[in-house]
This record gives C-alpha cells, structure tokens and sequence, in this order.
C-alpha cells in the first residue's frame, strides 16, 4: 500500500499534464462514432472509440447536435485513462468550462475514485489532487456545452461555421417536439430485469440499451418482450495503450463507470427523442464501504450523483429528458422480493463480475456478489431454487465465511462491490434463519455461525415495508412502483 502510494506521488511529479486533446463525432450510414484524442504528455496517447449502430430508432435530425454530448462523455470517459497516473493537472483543448462545471466535475473524479484511491493506500485532498484549465479559455468558444452554445455554431470536430441563424432555428424546433417513453439501461442483475418488468406495459414506445452487450444482457431484454429494433447497442472501445500501462504496474482500480453510463444514455435518449432515463438503483447504494469515510463503490449509483446529474444536465444541456432511478424507493431485499417472482429471469439474470470475464457469463460462487445475491434472495427461494440458479448452496461453503462476514458488518469494511447494506444482509439471514428453525429444518453452515456469534436482526422492524420518499420518480411512476411492491 505504501508502495502504490509512492508511486502516485512519482507519477504526479513525472507525468504533471494530461491533455483532453479532441473529440470527433464520425456519421455514416451504418455508425455513429464518438472518437476521442487523451495524451499523458511525455508518455503516451489514447485514442478510445465508443460506436453506435444507427437504426430505426435513430432520429437523424438530432444527430447534428451530437457535439455537445461528445465533449461531455469525453469529460468522462478521459477518467478511466486519467487515473494510470493521476496527472495534477487537466488541459482541456477542445472545449471550455466554466468554474461551476469544473467544481462539478473535479466532486465526481474525486469521489468517484475514492475506493480507487483507499485500496492503492493514496491519500490526498480535495483541495490538490486535480485542476482543470482550459486552453482556449481566451478565444471565442466559451462556455461550449452551456445551454447548447455549441451546437448554435455548429461545431463539426472542432470547427466552428457561421450558419448560426439556421441552427439556432432548428434548435428551437428541436425543443418543441415531444419527447415521450423509457430508455431503460440494462446490466443483465436482477435489479434492471425488475424495472423493465414492471414498466414494460406503457402505452408507449420504449428502448432498453447496452453498453458492450453480451448474451446475458440481450436474453433478458428479449424476455421482457423487447425485439431487435427496440434494444439500443452502444460498443465502448478502450485504447489497448491503457491495458499495456495496467500491465506495466501502472496505477489501476475501480472508476466511476455509471457516471459515464449517464452521459450516454442522455445521449441515446436525445438521439431518439425518449422521455425518461429510468435506472435500477435502489436506496442501498448511498451507504458507504467504510465506516466514518465517504468511500463508496457505487458513488456514480447514489441519490447523491443522481442529484448532481440532474442538476447538471437541467442547467448546461438544456432538453426535456429526465433521469432518475425507478427503484431509488426500494431496499435491496424489496427489490429481491419483487425477482424471486419474476421466475423467466432466474436461469439467465447474472451479476457476477469475476464471470462476466468469462466466455459465457456464469456466477464464480466465490465472490462477494455472488454471496450477496444469494443472501438477498435466500428468504424468498431458499433451498432448491436458489441452488438450481447458483449450482451449489452457498451457505455450505465454507472458503466464503470471511466474505460472509463482511457483508454483515462485522469485518472491517464492506466488500468493494454493488452489494446492499449491513441492515439488509443481516435481516435477510435473520429471516431466513427463523423460517428454517420454525419448519425444524438443520441451519447450513453460514446460518448457524452467524446465530452463534452475531446479533439476530429485530424483524418486527420491518424494513420490507419501506418506501424511501428521496427520489426523484413522478407521481405516477411512484404509483406504479408501489402497487408493484404490495402485490
């Protein structure tokens, strides 16, 4: 730990800039492609790639105005090539920030990375650790994304042209069309196949997207009833130059990859003119991995981003599209009650990350999410059809204790993963321990350590019947979402 540490501070002093070089958005008439130009100086370049197939769903007028969301996924995207060396200092060439925007961007870069920064053992402050400065702060193009100043001068990769008049105009038209229905982002767990279950009767239209999609993630978009030309595909390409530096001992760790989700999917709803954003993260990805610090996993998941984002894209981008979390209302146990009833998805859901690296995407049952998952789900389908989905009893095994033991909240932090809280854990095992002991059933291992050494969670205190009013969902959707959890 010490080590990586002395290495951040080697790295800042060797490598002191990292350059947002350019952007460029390429169209043709099969692909839209979001280019980007990153240099480390004095190291090397980055040239990642995100590519989008145009189909049906594409409205071709809108992609004219793809410049300023190019340059904002670009603020995004330049973490993940960023952290190899945490350079102290950001040039941005091909566009211009203001001082609220850069504040806004340096919050999410800082605690986006906080559990990149605690398990490297870096330790730094807000205060140091990152500025931006514009490099065209002095020329004409200032402000480029505030309230689509790019897209009135018609900025083509860098360019600027003088038909402002006409694009002004069609800018306007532009923001008197309705926007209507869902895109709904799709990570393949059973969070996102609980909201495109519940929403997916709307009367109208409605898009699932994936990033990098995979078996998984196509099978349960297609479950939930949704066919070729309703599944928005966005291909991400990391440059293989970040994969030679990860190799090398360069500085590497977990980034805030649903920040940048956000920004594309804004993107993709813009492009085809839907409405809502709606997300699956529920209310337990606020709580932090450690005790007493801001150090979360799933920063770019909390209410708190959610907020950030809101405010940011209301203010700078300037369109009808509203983003929010469907399930925000819901702890993780609500929502694994809710999936222990949606059977068509149990044999193909995963959330494992360790199997996600494999071939064919399968649970590894000996991570921290696959011990999760089915503590989550274990008072709802507890024996056999919980071990038909992950092929063994997890409680059995005994090489899991420790992890165990954590997601409980007795070890010492809470596993970097997206995982629920240390109240959920404990009352899900304490649920199902009670179950089991009332039907004269034996206690698998993991259920009778945990009677024996750890606290039973008060279950008069009901946290099935929660509903977190922080959210940012309508009326309507709050409706829906309740009469969904009742039943």
């Amino acid at each position: 730990m010490l080590d990586n540490f002395i290495k951040y501070e080697e790295l800042r002093k060797k490598y002191k800039t990292f350059i947002y070089e350019n952007y460029k958005v390429i169209k043709n008439a099969e692909e839209i492609i979001l280019e980007y130009h990153f240099i480390i100086e004095g190291l090397t370049e980055f040239r990642p790639r995100i590519v989008i197939p145009k189909k049906q769903y594409i409205i071709e007028e809108n992609i004219e105005f793809s410049d300023v969301f190019a340059f904002h996924i670009g603020m995004v995207e330049l973490i993940s090539y960023w952290k190899a060396t945490c350079s102290p200092k950001v040039i941005i060439k091909c566009g211009n920030l203001n001082n609220e925007q850069k504040e806004w961007f340096k919050k999410l870069y800082y605690y986006g990375l906080g559990e990149l920064f605690f398990t490297n053992g870096i330790k730094n402050t807000y205060g140091d650790f990152l500025t931006f400065e514009d490099y065209n702060a002095n020329k004409t193009r200032e402000n480029i994304n505030e309230t689509f100043e790019i897209s009135k001068n018609n900025m083509i990769n860098g360019e600027i042209k003088t038909n402002q008049l006409e694009d002004i105009s069609k800018l306007i038209n532009l923001k008197q069309k309705n926007f209507e229905g869902y895109i709904f982002p799709i990570g393949g767990g059973k969070d996102s196949c609980v909201t495109i279950e519940i929403l997916k009767d709307l009367k109208t239209k409605n898009y699932c997207l994936i990033v990098n999609p995979k078996s998984v993630t196509l099978s349960c978009a297609e479950i939930a009833g949704y066919g070729d030309n309703e599944i928005i595909v966005v291909n991400r390409k990391i440059d293989k130059n970040l994969i030679d530096l990860n190799s090398q001992g360069f500085i590497n760790g977990h980034t805030p990859f649903s920040s940048l989700l956000a920004f594309i999917t804004y993107y993709m709803a813009f492009l085809t003119g839907k409405k809502y954003i709606a997300l699956s993260n529920e209310v337990s990805s606020n709580e932090s991995n450690v005790l007493g610090e801001k150090i979360n996993h799933q920063y770019s998941k909390s209410i708190e981003f959610e907020n950030d984002f809101r405010f940011y894209i209301k203010k700078y981008i300037e369109t009808p599209i509203e983003y929010f979390s469907f399930l925000r209302p819901l702890n993780e146990l609500q929502i694994a009650s809710i999936f222990s009833r949606l059977e068509k998805y149990h044999n193909i859901f995963k959330s494992c990350n360790v199997g996600s690296k494999e071939k064919e995407w399968k649970w590894c049952c000996n991570c921290p999410k696959c011990m999760f998952v089915y503590i989550i789900l274990s008072p709802f389908l507890y024996k056999e059809k919980l071990v038909n989905i992950f092929g063994e009893d997890l409680f059995e095994k005994k090489e899991l204790l420790n992890t165990f033991i954590e997601l409980t909240g007795n070890g010492e932090t809470k596993p970097f993963e997206c995982v629920g809280t240390f109240e959920e854990v404990c009352f899900a095992i304490t649920k199902l321990i009670v179950e089991l002991e009332n039907n004269g059933e034996k206690l698998p291992y993991m259920l009778e350590y945990y009677k024996i050494n750890f606290k039973m969670s008060d279950l008069s205190n009901n946290i099935l019947l929660y509903y977190n009013t922080d959210n940012n969902l309508t009326d309507e959707q709050n409706e829906i979402l309740r009469n969904n959890l009742e039943n």
